[in-house]
């Protein structure tokens, strides 16, 4: 009967110790991960604020092309102008 007990607690020390040790590890691999992932976020909102600026300029431009258009007479949507480098 003693081996049994000691054998039982034997399992039972290694059960808890790879228990808790796969909570150590999954806890660290979940924060990698979360680092990971507000690195991506980071990028996106980056990305995100960046947008608005470059879509005004390109309205800005379209107005600039569009003066420039109605100074010199060329439409460049509908002429196939040949322009030489």
């Amino acid at each position: 009967m003693d081996k049994e007990l000691i054998i039982a607690l034997v399992a039972m020390a290694g059960t808890l110790m790879g228990s808790f040790g796969g909570i150590i590890t999954s806890s660290k691999l979940t924060s990698y991960r979360l680092g990971k992932l507000e690195e991506k976020v980071d990028k996106h909102n980056s990305f995100a604020e960046r947008m608005p600026v470059v879509e005004e300029k390109i309205k800005v431009l379209n107005h600039r092309v569009e003066d420039i258009e109605n100074i010199t007479g060329v439409n460049a949507k509908t002429d196939n102008a040949n322009f030489t480098k």
